[in-house]
């Protein structure tokens, strides 16, 4: 996150201009119209000051009903510009939003890689909704100062030289005052942004490793690291605040000083005590109450942008995390990674010149070839490059170098799926789904249940579990042993029949009794013709292999 927070303000904009991309077209039209409906009001103003003008003589000015009438019709041409305006910015915005999140989820469906899950996850969950608030306040608030101000100056002037230098002195000062302040509000958020991100990875890696912190006693520590960080991201957000309101209150102060300085002058003005500033003899009650009225909303366009400023700020932070999260490099998924016809020809394996990187070294591995039916154990020292074996096998990655056949055909994009299809995996850390036993097994497929379980010895498991293959497991395999959570995947490898199972580390970490029945279940689902390609350090799996495959690593 560090980098997110040095990252270049250039780099930022440039970031959020592109995830706006195609509704720029409508922020900008929804802006021109908000710009539109603030400059309705230097008209009603006229008609306000002449209808009192008249009032007070002896100019006679619009009655008032046509005043009333008039005020009312632009009014209403004001409301309808600035619904439409907020009707083209909240979709522009939302369609912004969505777009980056599909962007999000389609990709993160097709990685191999689950590391930053949870900040990925906070990011697409709420960070993207600051977009929201940048599109719909501070693009129409920029579109207002760039007109609106000028318009008003330019009346001002029109009809007193001290009128607009006293909104061309004041004036300036809330967008210099704004800008300093906009500096710090950037930091603050990305720095608010970053921690929230951080905080959320935090919790993902305290919350899979709760077995290890209960049994290691490690609770008070973690729990005292985890207020930390807490507390760090309730500081960094009450920072965010504090900037916001000390920059509200001083523009507010700006504001107020200028519509004051216009008052005292018009007033003075009006009462003869000044006779400087206007270009007639003195200022006229029509045109005193005009400036009057104007000079709010001189300084309103430029509080709007000032309160929008932190939006921006956050819209920029989540930009460049977005932007930072695009350009991370992450391994995608070979194949389409959907339901695929299974791949024709034999279950035939052949590696060629095959190597990968991983880091800074190179793990390159044996010319192999594995025929139908066959067992093989996959040994070797801890990061030999076993489990990554398996995975190129699966054809979850790609080697970067040489060439893997299978079933007759180079593995690839096209082929992926469809061997995949025929495959079995059982991994060394067991996933569930947010399900009964049966649909964990079967994964919604139909088939011999019954069998599997008996295949994979799993039927004293379900004789303990309460409903037994509707029993409830949940994503953590809740009640269940890690022995009986390798049976259940077994069966769940046997149910889908492949042709060749792949199996990482299936023995580790079990004792001789469960890893004997283990054993057992794969040799059961050899004996039916099924291949069996096993990476492990045990050396009694291994001996019932077929033959063993050593696999070095090379830096």
């Amino acid at each position: 996150m560090s980098s997110q927070q040095d990252a270049h303000p250039k780099a930022d904009a440039q970031a959020l201009e592109q995830m706006i991309g195609a509704a720029g077209g409508e922020v900008r039209l929804a802006s021109v119209l908000s710009a539109a409906a603030s400059l309705i009001w230097p008209l009603q103003a006229g008609v306000v000051a002449m209808a009192i003008a008249g009032l007070l003589g002896p100019v006679e000015g619009p009655g008032p009903f046509t005043a009333a009438s008039a005020f009312v019709l632009l009014g209403l041409a004001r409301a309808v510009l600035n619904h439409q305006a907020e009707r083209l910015l909240f979709a522009a915005g939302v369609t912004i939003v969505a777009r980056a999140r599909e962007e999000i989820v389609r990709r993160e469906m097709r990685t191999t890689d689950s590391g930053g899950a949870a900040s990925t996850a906070v990011l697409a969950s709420e960070k993207l909704d600051h977009i929201i608030p940048y599109v719909t306040r501070y693009a129409p608030a920029q579109a207002r100062v760039m007109t609106v101000p000028l318009v008003i100056l330019a009346l001002s002037f029109w009809f007193s030289w001290a009128a607009g230098l006293v909104l061309l002195v004041t004036g300036p000062l809330i967008p210099v005052f704004m800008a300093l302040v906009g500096l710090a509000a950037k930091e603050a958020s990305q720095r608010q942004m970053a921690d929230i991100g951080t905080l959320n990875d935090l919790l993902i890696d305290r919350l899979s490793a709760l077995v290890d912190i209960r049994l290691l006693d490690a609770g008070p520590v973690v729990i005292a690291d985890f207020a930390a960080s807490a507390d760090q991201l309730r500081a960094r957000t009450m920072n965010v605040l504090k900037i916001a309101f000390l920059s509200s209150t001083v523009l507010e102060l700006f504001a107020a000083i200028g519509v004051a300085m216009m008052a005292v002058y018009v007033g003075f003005a009006l009462l003869g005590a000044i006779e400087f500033g206007s270009y007639a003899a003195s200022l006229s009650p029509a045109a005193g109450i005009f400036l009057l009225l104007l000079a709010p909303d001189f300084y309103q366009p430029l509080r709007d942008l000032s309160a929008a400023w932190h939006d921006k700020a956050a819209a920029l932070a989540v930009a460049g995390e977005f932007s930072a999260w695009r350009a991370r490099p992450t391994p995608e998924l070979v194949g389409e990674g959907g339901a695929s016809e299974r791949l024709p020809g034999a279950a035939e394996i052949s590696l060629e010149g095959v190597a990968v990187r991983i880091g800074g070294r190179v793990i390159r591995y044996p010319d192999i070839s594995i025929q139908a039916g066959e067992s093989v154990a996959l040994i070797g020292p801890s990061g030999a490059g076993k489990t990554t074996l398996l995975r190129l096998l699966a054809g979850l990655a790609l080697p970067d170098e040489g060439v893997i056949h299978v079933a007759g055909q180079r593995l690839d994009s096209a082929t992926a799926d469809g061997w995949r299809a025929r495959l079995g995996w059982m991994p060394q850390a067991p996933h569930f789904l947010d399900a009964n036993l049966a649909d964990n097994i079967s994964l919604g497929e139909t088939g011999d249940l019954e069998q599997a379980l008996q295949d994979a010895a799993a039927g004293s498991v379900i004789a303990a579990l309460p409903g037994g293959t509707e029993a409830w497991l949940g994503e953590t395999g809740g009640g269940i042993s890690g022995g009986e959570a390798r049976r259940i995947t077994l069966a769940r490898a046997i149910f889908a029949r492949p042709d060749i199972l792949l199996a990482d580390e299936p023995t580790a970490d079990l004792d001789a009794e469960t890893a004997g029945v283990v054993m057992a279940g794969l040799a059961r689902l050899a004996a039916q013709g099924c291949g069996l390609i096993v990476a492990t350090h045990d050396p009694a799996l291994a001996a019932r292999m077929d033959r063993t495959i050593v696999i070095g690593a090379e830096a």
